[in-house]
């Protein structure tokens, strides 16, 4: 029998998710927990590099979980965990951290994004690159699903990996394979760069009734008159409704577009239901599960624990080899 593959990913609780992270992310992992031996985290020390109100990243934190399990997380296939519950993972991450060059963290393109988008130049934002390394490789993962964005970061991991190997010669990492979702959505936001909570563009998975009409009647559209043609293919409307319709339903919005007489409020409200009977089923799901915190609390626990195991499995080789004095164990 094959063994399945490792799979891991991780979603920052650092404010509501929103239909980019849907699409971009979580529509896969939904699927992969499918494919293989799915771990998915909750990366809340990541959140602290912009996030300092515990109470905030906690009520985030429980957010993300619920989300996760209304839209199909099943914690029977996969591994639900938050990264502060591995504590192995910033063991590994400081062991790696004396290996890296600073000249190979300065050449961060996702630091300088960051920072150029108003973040603050902090360390934990510089050294990003090495506690993702050690979520990756703490588990001895085979497959990360990432999009373009963050390929240099797979790389830095892969980098790393190989030079903790060869310092002590022996094989104690993993080095994980290429994995890049090409097929990953680049979701506009409202106002037409890419969606992200850091822009404030966002409309949120769960958001419903006024508020989600407000943001949906807030996207971006050109001054094109209600009576002319409009190209779909060049409106953030339609950009979003692509990622909701069927091909019968994108077809026939395009059409009104090209024809005239269909102004962006009627495209506006067409994305509004298309987004409301989307996640129906997930929205109904969530207030469910908002009724039994106990359980989500347990999903999470359970998967700490079945992540901490592996995670110790691949650490004590690690601190024999660097020498490491441990008088117990985990």
């Amino acid at each position: 029998m094959t063994k399945k593959k490792t799979i891991l990913s991780g979603i920052q609780p650092s404010g509501k998710l929103h239909i980019g992270n849907y699409f971009g992310a979580m529509r896969q992992h939904i699927r992969m927990q499918e494919e293989g031996d799915a771990f998915y985290f909750l990366a809340n020390y990541h959140s602290l590099t912009s996030i300092n109100d515990g109470e905030r990243l906690n009520q985030y934190t429980m957010d993300v979980v619920l989300d996760y399990l209304a839209l199909g997380l099943d914690p029977q296939k996969a591994t639900f965990f938050a990264q502060s519950d591995v504590p192995q993972t910033t063991e590994l991450a400081w062991i790696l951290g004396t290996l890296t060059p600073v000249s190979l963290m300065e050449k961060g393109v996702a630091y300088k994004d960051k920072v150029a988008n108003g973040l603050s130049a902090n360390v934990g934002l510089f050294t990003y690159p090495i506690l993702q390394a050690a979520d990756i490789l703490i588990y001895h993962s085979d497959l990360v699903p990432v999009g373009e964005d963050q390929k240099q970061n797979i790389e830095i991991c892969r980098d790393l990996a190989g030079k903790l190997n060869r310092a002590y010669d022996q094989e104690l990492l993993k080095i994980p394979e290429d994995y890049i979702v090409k097929s990953v959505a680049t979701v506009p936001g409202v106002d037409g760069r890419k969606m992200s909570k850091s822009y404030g563009n966002t409309i949120d998975i769960f958001d419903e009734g006024k508020s989600l009409k407000k943001t949906v009647m807030s996207v971006q559209t050109d001054s094109t008159p209600l009576e002319d043609p409009k190209d779909p293919d060049k409106c953030n409307v339609f950009a979003l409704i692509k990622l909701f319709a069927d091909e019968e339903k994108r077809e026939e919005v395009a059409a009104n577009y090209r024809q005239g007489g269909y102004g962006y409020g009627h495209a506006k409200k067409e994305l509004l239901g298309l987004i409301e009977g989307y996640f129906a089923e997930a929205r109904d799901r969530r207030k469910e599960l908002e009724k039994d915190m106990d359980y989500v609390r347990d999903v999470l626990r359970e998967g700490g624990v079945k992540a901490r195991e592996r995670a110790e499995t691949v650490m004590e080789p690690i601190r024999e080899a660097t020498g490491l004095y441990r008088s117990f164990k985990y």
